[in-house]
């Protein structure tokens, strides 16, 4: 036997062993059945239980609208009366003409619009940008910045209403809206919400995949982290519009009665000596439908995101 002929006889002993392996291994729909978790695959129906645990669940969170709805219907003195009316009264359309004229609603709704649509873009914006690069790009200090950031998470805003105050005048922006807008257009929470996602939801394979082709950072971000964190930024977006429109305690010290957002509009409402509780509860309840709106309109692409991203392939 020459030695040529050994590796030859070792290929073929290697090729007869394979062949014996893939003919004892099990096939790949029995491999998937002896691995596979017994309830996979099944359709879980919510039995009874399930139905009026979420049925007393969704009373319980509208009860608060529907008393503010009876509220806002009835006169000051059967609002008062004990016991409360649980009905609604017939003066709805009275008390919300009212109360959208005492407190300049119209106006008051338009600058919540604006302030609110340019902080939730620019949060989403910004925050997606800063995720990404926590998350995914490698630089000096990356750690240290994302710490400082979640630090400013511990910080009460009360401190910083004072400096804040006077960086606003002298930038010559008091009883303005840019003075509420610019503070505002970035969240540490946004941030670190973003990075969170991005850290688990986008693969590096995918990045360094762009990087091969040649894209530079921003276009990476474009074409590759954007598709991908569309839902956390639906989700981001709406959260931060919420909390813009109903914030109160920033805009209550920078703006005045004549360039009011709502809950600052809002507290014209109550200035007198004696307080009208259906016309409170009716400009409450004006300046709750544009949020109910916003969720009927956008909701089910919101949950359609969440779902979305839920699923891991």
């Amino acid at each position: 036997m020459t030695t040529d002929s050994i590796p030859v006889q070792a290929t073929d002993a290697g090729r007869g062993t394979a062949r014996k392996t893939r003919q004892t291994t099990p096939s790949g729909e029995r491999h998937r059945r002896l691995f596979r978790h017994p309830g996979a695959g099944r359709q879980h129906h919510a039995g009874p239980v399930a139905y009026i645990l979420l049925g007393f669940a969704a009373l319980v969170s509208l009860f608060p609208l529907y008393w503010t709805m009876v509220a806002a219907s009835t006169d000051n003195t059967r609002v008062t009366q004990t016991p409360p009316p649980f009905l609604p009264g017939p003066h709805l359309l009275d008390n919300l003409g009212k109360a959208w004229q005492d407190a300049a609603l119209g106006k008051a709704m338009l600058n919540s619009l604006i302030v609110a649509g340019v902080i939730a873009l620019s949060t989403v914006l910004f925050a997606t940008l800063a995720g990404f690069a926590f998350a995914k790009l490698r630089f000096k200090g990356r750690n240290i910045l994302l710490m400082l950031v979640i630090g400013t998470m511990m910080v009460p805003p009360q401190l910083g209403v004072v400096p804040l105050f006077m960086m606003m005048t002298e930038l010559g922006w008091g009883q303005k809206l840019p003075a509420v807008i610019f503070p505002t257009l970035v969240s540490a929470v946004g941030v670190f919400f973003m990075r969170q996602y991005l850290a688990e939801a986008l693969p590096d394979e995918l990045v360094e995949a762009g990087r091969v082709d040649g894209a530079h950072s921003l276009r990476i971000f474009w074409s590759i982290v954007l598709p991908i964190a569309r839902p956390p930024m639906a989700v981001l977006f709406m959260i931060t519009f919420v909390h813009a429109w109903n914030d109160f305690f920033w805009p209550f010290i920078v703006l005045d009665m004549t360039n009011p957002t709502v809950p600052v509009a809002l507290t014209q409402l109550s200035a007198g000596y004696v307080r009208d509780q259906s016309l409170i509860m009716a400009g409450a309840l004006l300046g709750t439908l544009p949020l109910l709106a916003l969720f009927v309109v956008f909701g089910r692409q919101i949950v359609g995101g969440i779902m979305q991203g839920a699923v891991k392939g």
